[in-house]
């Protein structure tokens, strides 16, 4: 009776995992993710404040940006806390409900970045190629539309899978290959016949983060197009194109972690162990941390406003 007791448990819990073969120095780990989790926060709070008080920011491009350091500061913020009670509190179990509900909003947060770095490029695309309309047709209004339909597409088309994942029996004894929950993780842990849940999980990829990224690449093609077709000589082909390097720094520091993550867990099944926990904490961890650094270096209305806080601080 005991061990069926302690079966039926175990199949209700999941054991989170840190870095395999190095428990003994998880203390001196956490100490450079904490850093990292709190310059992050501390960074999309920023430029979320900046954004909010500075009159001359609001605009579609920095409207885009907040809702990025919005998603940004929901992903670490849904994760890391997780990733730490492993490292510094060895708190490895996870019940299921709470494993599926972090799943569930890490993906949503995952969806909804790809979907407004789409948007960005979309603004930049409009900006630089219908200078004359781009007010017309990116007003304040239509930038809130913007955004609820991309939160509705990010969240909406997880419903079905979820549904799934919340009946299925798994395995007792399951193991995680993170310190946190995602829907790749946890299907294989299923003792269940899983073949929706992996096909649906595919489609639901090519259509969010493979379409987003098809339109990005659109959206440039036709950028590059406009400004070597302008005739402002090369200071006006600088100007135009300088507006988009923060984007595309952000939209390589989104999708190669992803890209790699994926890989990892598509045909890294023999793969070190190591080497599924390093990527996913790069996955949770580096576009919250580089994207403001980034758009505050590279945006000089947001890079003088820090400038300003700074100053009066010191003052």
């Amino acid at each position: 009776m005991a061990s069926v007791t302690t079966a039926n448990l175990s199949a209700t819990l999941f054991t989170l995992r840190g870095f395999p073969g190095l428990e003994g120095v998880h203390h001196w780990i956490g100490i450079p993710i904490f850093s990292a989790y709190l310059f992050a926060v501390l960074g999309n709070c920023t430029i979320l404040y900046i954004i909010r008080t500075e009159p001359g920011l609001h605009q579609p491009m920095y409207y885009f940006l907040a809702m990025l350091a919005t998603t940004d500061l929901g992903l670490c913020l849904t994760t890391v806390p997780t990733v730490m009670g492993v490292l510094w509190f060895q708190l490895r179990k996870i019940s299921k409900r709470s494993c599926l509900t972090q799943l569930f909003i890490t993906h949503s947060f995952s969806f909804m970045e790809s979907a407004v770095l789409f948007a960005m490029a979309l603004d930049r695309f409009l900006a630089i190629c219908y200078p004359l309309r781009y007010a017309l047709l990116l007003t304040t209004s239509r930038v809130l539309r913007i955004g609820l339909a991309l939160l509705l597409r990010s969240t909406l088309l997880l419903v079905a899978p979820m549904a799934f994942l919340q009946q299925f029996p798994y395995c007792p004894g399951a193991t995680l290959s993170h310190s946190y929950c995602l829907h790749q993780d946890v299907i294989r842990l299923a003792c269940a016949n899983t073949v929706f849940n992996t096909f649906y999980g595919l489609i639901v990829i090519l259509l969010t983060l493979g379409s987003d990224l098809l339109f990005i690449f659109v959206s440039y093609s036709l950028i590059l197009k406009t400004v070597l077709g302008m005739s402002s000589g090369d200071e006006g082909h600088r100007k135009a194109l300088g507006t988009c390097v923060s984007h595309l720094c952000a939209v390589l520091v989104f999708y190669v972690p992803v890209l790699g993550l994926s890989v990892v867990h598509r045909f890294g099944r023999h793969a070190s162990p190591l080497l599924h926990v390093l990527m996913g904490n790069i996955y949770i961890l580096l576009p919250p941390l580089m994207n403001p650094i980034i758009y505050s270096i590279k945006t000089k209305q947001i890079y003088s406003r820090i400038l300003r806080i700074v100053s009066l601080k010191r003052a």
